[in-house]
């Protein structure tokens, strides 16, 4: 299921709606994080981002170094310790593992500016955390970065309905390329103009 905007927001049960808060998620989760107007416990970097962002794309998320406050920051944002290591996004559908793709991505380019995603063979089980939902979702897709989940949504991947195994974002400013053996889809989005897909 393929939702976007007011469908999926609609689509989610009241009592579910702490899951697309990404703050609610990493403290339930146990991660080092806090809202806007919390100390970090020790001078370091952190990811400051939404608390709740149905837009997608990584809006506004950037690292930041934070010394102790954090009131300088946009009161709907939070900050949270940094995970390292792949980024992958998960198609679960009734709790069964149906599509994972990982992302690449310059770690000199901003947050949402992916370089590419592909489908790998990878095993990941569901998060436990989501086996007590109030509603009904035939798919969940679930976002984790090394191995920690970051981020949930109650519908499809968007950027694999092309039947294709790889994605390849175009973003406005970008030189034309023409990736041979690619087709190019339209799916603008933020900054993205749409995909190198095969």
């Amino acid at each position: 299921m393929y939702l976007e905007g007011d469908q999926e927001w609609n689509h989610i049960h009241p009592n579910d709606l702490w899951v697309y808060n990404k703050l609610i998620l990493s403290r339930v989760l146990g991660y080092n994080c806090g809202p806007v107007g919390t100390a970090v416990p020790k001078p370091d970097f952190y990811i400051v981002r939404p608390s709740m962002n149905l837009l997608g794309m990584g809006r506004f998320a950037r690292i930041e170094y934070i010394y102790k406050y954090t009131e300088m920051y946009h009161p709907g944002e939070f900050w949270c310790e940094i995970f390292e290591g792949d980024h992958l996004s998960v198609d679960f559908h009734h709790k069964e593992q149906k599509l994972t793709v990982i992302g690449n991505r310059d770690p000199e380019n901003d947050l949402y500016r992916w370089s590419k995603w592909e489908k790998i063979d990878q095993k990941v089980e569901f998060p436990e955390i989501l086996n007590n939902l109030h509603g009904y979702y035939d798919w969940i897709n679930c976002e984790f970065i090394g191995e920690r989940l970051i981020e949930v949504h109650f519908r499809q991947n968007p950027d694999f309905r092309y039947d294709n195994s790889e994605a390849i974002p175009v973003w406005k400013g970008d030189r034309p390329v023409n990736f041979e053996g690619y087709r190019f889809v339209k799916s603008e989005d933020f900054l993205r103009r749409g995909f190198w897909v095969k």
